[in-house]
């Protein structure tokens, strides 16, 4: 499946200057089994393991550490079962409701399209050289299959719910979400935020453009 001009005019970057934001602390989602086998797991609905189960804990006791007044947060969630799982236990050790937060779509994983739910491996099986432009041009490489995105894609998403963030905020994401918010508000250049290891045991801080792993 060839993907037209247009689409791809959507994945072209845009240079952009560093968004300035209130206090963020943005928690990427425990471990699932997909994450495990490196399946692409984009928008999909997986659980965490236990091992992923353990991180949201170890996360949730470090915010209960720093953040010494919950109520003046706001708590945003990507929609993703993942995601709220996370956000819940993250709620209930700050001594909050499990429920009270928001839910914002713009927070969602990237969409792998048709490649959803494969390993890198697998899709190179069905179809030799397949992946290779996404790994030379990932900022904006849109992948085969409807609804699919790059990370340009993404950033125009999350740089629109970065603009409507004025407090303190606590936020449960992913992976392809946080690179792009590194690229945003740390001004990480797209070559360098789609190669960026995201932890899934560490906290990140975000405060003005400067960012921080806890």
């Amino acid at each position: 499946c060839r993907i037209g001009p247009a689409k791809r005019l959507l994945g072209i970057a845009r240079k952009r200057e560093a968004v300035v934001t209130p206090l963020l602390y943005i928690v990427r989602h425990g471990q699932t089994d997909w994450n495990v086998e490196q399946r692409l797991q984009g928008q999909a609905e997986v659980d965490l393991n236990e091992v992923g189960l353990k991180q949201v804990e170890r996360n949730a006791r470090l915010l209960a550490s720093l953040v010494t007044n919950p109520r003046d947060f706001d708590f945003v969630s990507s929609p993703l079962r993942r995601t709220r799982d996370t956000m819940e236990r993250i709620r209930e050790v700050l001594g909050l409701p499990r429920e009270g937060y928001r839910i914002d779509r713009r927070l969602i994983e990237l969409h792998f399209g048709d490649w959803q739910g494969h390993t890198y491996a697998e899709l190179e099986q069905l179809r030799p050289l397949s992946t290779r432009e996404r790994h030379e041009q990932k900022w904006t490489f849109v992948p085969p299959g409807e609804n699919a995105e790059s990370y340009a894609m993404l950033a125009d998403r999350v740089a629109e719910w970065l603009k409507e963030v004025e407090r303190p905020t606590i936020c449960t994401t992913h992976g392809g979400v946080i690179r792009t918010l590194l690229h945003l508000t740390g001004g990480v250049p797209t070559s360098e935020a789609v190669m960026m290891h995201v932890p899934q045991d560490r906290v990140l801080r975000v405060q003005g453009s400067r960012f921080e792993w806890l």
